[in-house]
């Protein structure tokens, strides 16, 4: 797909933000997994933050996700898992999984900050090569990851976990497998974050 339909998908994310200023109480602060989904972490809680680069109230909530996650309890693991509601979005989805495959995710909020910041479209193979060249990383190198098995692996299970979970809209969090909350059930980015951890906290009783 073109630039300009991911733009329209931005767009339309944009029009959910109306239900962000909405009296929380319109409209449920979770729903329930139904059934209830296990961990992909032996032994851990996971938390899943569904999430877009293009989304501009990712690249908002970002700081916040990022900040609970240093006071998560050991038994519990921040699982970010990009989503990509149409083919375009589908190479930011690899981008996420070559930083992660090689140890780059210090790049994570650089990569919102070049999107939703510096303006830079960033959004397909060749923009994002060049990006990361300017980062520092081998083209070359980059690229072989880009491509590999293990990053496809890791975005069909991502495609897979999107639909298992019924993501509507980014950001999302789900919470132990059971529970999926977000900005627009909640009525904001805060109360997202507290409606997970109560959710968390729920789960460990």
């Amino acid at each position: 797909m073109s630039i300009k339909a991911i733009f329209s998908r931005a767009l339309s994310a944009l029009a959910l933000s109306t239900a962000f200023l909405a009296p929380a109480a319109m409209a449920q602060s979770h729903t329930v997994v139904d059934p209830a989904q296990p961990s992909d972490t032996a032994g851990k809680t996971e938390i899943l933050e569904f999430f877009a680069y293009s989304c501009p109230h990712c690249a908002t909530m970002e700081p916040l996700v990022e900040k609970w996650a240093a006071s998560l309890p050991e038994d519990t693991v921040l699982k970010r898992v990009p989503v990509a509601f149409n083919a375009s979005m589908s190479d930011l989805q690899r981008l996420y999984y070559s930083l992660e495959s090689l140890g780059r995710l210090d790049l994570h909020p650089a990569v919102f900050k070049a999107i939703h910041q510096e303006r830079k479209r960033i959004y397909t193979e060749d923009a994002i090569v060049d990006w990361i060249a300017d980062q520092g990383i081998d083209k070359a190198k980059f690229q072989s990851v880009f491509h590999s098995f293990g990053v496809n692996t890791k975005i069909s299970r991502a495609n897979e976990l999107t639909d298992t979970y019924g993501i509507q809209g980014t950001p999302s969090l789900a919470i132990g497998g059971k529970f999926v909350t977000s900005p627009s059930m909640t009525g904001s980015y805060q109360g997202t974050i507290d409606e997970a951890q109560r959710l968390l906290e729920s789960l460990k009783k």
